[in-house]
């Protein structure tokens, strides 16, 4: 399938404005057309984190499905989890378009998206008619005119209580003014201990415990990092995604498309995203669960991040250029590697190149 994509598909797809291509796929997924994939599953691919049971460690990232319009769909194409979002509790267009930007000679993607999505209500009521078991996670954020971010957040929380397998707090988009200020020490701290406390209320009502992560960018100085670390181990956070779009335009071959404002996905991310997680997990320590995001675009960049780190992977940009059949192509990947590496379970190669990343400079 990757294989036709690459040469028919993408081609015609590519035709399209980006975010008219995105709409097209989400259409396609809604309607069937996308055939499903057949995985073998294999036993040591398995693997419980943050109290949740996945059964391959590759999830589709937040931003794609924004609306929680195609989960299952989604589940479907082989992913062990998938994640919605963002969303914001009032329904919000999001900056002017064109805000989608394809780096083609560098297979990445700029986005000034700013949480388009149609509010809390909409997804919650689709979310809330699902019937099936996979780990479906939901990425909260606030609005871009919201007076009090912070209640946005809680609010997040107390509405898909319900249905949430995992929340994640989105605090480090871009393309939302002043929304990644939210990673400073205090502000940090006062949000987890809202969205924490919030969280512990609605569990206490509901008699579960969902599990709640928080999105890191990949801009963060060492000092930044320090900050970060200390109040997700103070405040007992669930994990960490580490991380989301950069700023950063280093290294890109695409010298006209790199003047668009806005965040960078793809592969140009993988180092910059690899080398944060890495860092991270040394300062965290090995209990804490982190999903490790940024350019995964096979099953051996997908194992360089569970190496540097990572429990489970997450992908998203790089499905625009190797077609919805990368995460079955990923997790066949994934047991060929493991058969090479002659380990019993994934989670035998977390960190073992730990030292190699955390090490490097970006």
């Amino acid at each position: 399938m990757i294989g036709a994509f690459r040469h028919i598909g993408r081609r015609g797809f590519f035709l399209l404005e980006p975010e008219t291509a995105h709409g097209v796929s989400i259409a396609a997924l809604k309607s069937g057309l996308v055939p499903a994939c057949r995985i073998n599953p294999d036993p040591r691919l398995r693997q419980t984190v943050a109290g949740l049971d996945f059964a391959n460690p590759i999830g589709m990232a937040a931003g794609y499905d924004k609306n929680a319009e195609v989960p299952e769909a989604l589940l479907k194409l082989g992913f062990g989890f998938t994640e919605i979002g963002t969303v914001t509790p009032k329904a919000q267009s999001g900056n002017p378009r064109p805000r989608i930007f394809r780096l083609v000679e560098d297979e990445g993607v700029i986005n000034r998206l700013g949480f388009n999505n149609e509010g809390h209500e909409a997804a919650f009521q689709r979310l809330k008619a699902i019937r099936g078991s996979g780990i479906i996670g939901v990425n909260i954020g606030a609005n871009k005119d919201s007076t009090d971010r912070i209640a946005d957040y809680v609010a997040g929380i107390r509405r898909f209580y319900s249905v949430a397998r995992y929340f994640t707090a989105n605090i480090s988009s871009p393309n939302t003014p002043g929304l990644r200020d939210l990673q400073a020490r205090e502000s940090l701290s006062a949000l987890l201990s809202a969205v924490l406390a919030a969280r512990d209320e609605e569990a206490a009502k509901a008699g579960k415990r969902i599990p709640v992560f928080l999105k890191i960018a990949p801009d963060l100085t060492e000092e930044g990092m320090d900050d970060i670390a200390a109040e997700v181990l103070s405040h007992a956070l669930d994990g960490l995604i580490i991380s989301n779009t950069t700023l950063s335009r280093d290294g890109l071959k695409d010298q006209r498309q790199a003047k668009e404002a806005g965040g960078l996905s793809g592969k140009p991310v993988f180092e910059k995203s690899t080398v944060v997680l890495a860092k991270m997990r040394r300062r965290v320590g090995a209990a804490l669960p982190i999903i490790g995001v940024g350019g995964v675009s096979s099953a051996e960049t997908a194992l360089e991040k569970i190496k540097a780190g990572a429990d489970l992977v997450q992908l998203y940009s790089c499905m625009a250029y190797e077609g919805p059949g990368l995460p079955g192509q990923i997790i066949a990947g994934l047991s060929k590697l493991l058969d090479r590496e002659r380990a019993g379970s994934i989670r035998d190669l977390r960190d073992t190149r730990l030292d190699y990343w955390a090490n490097r400079n970006v």
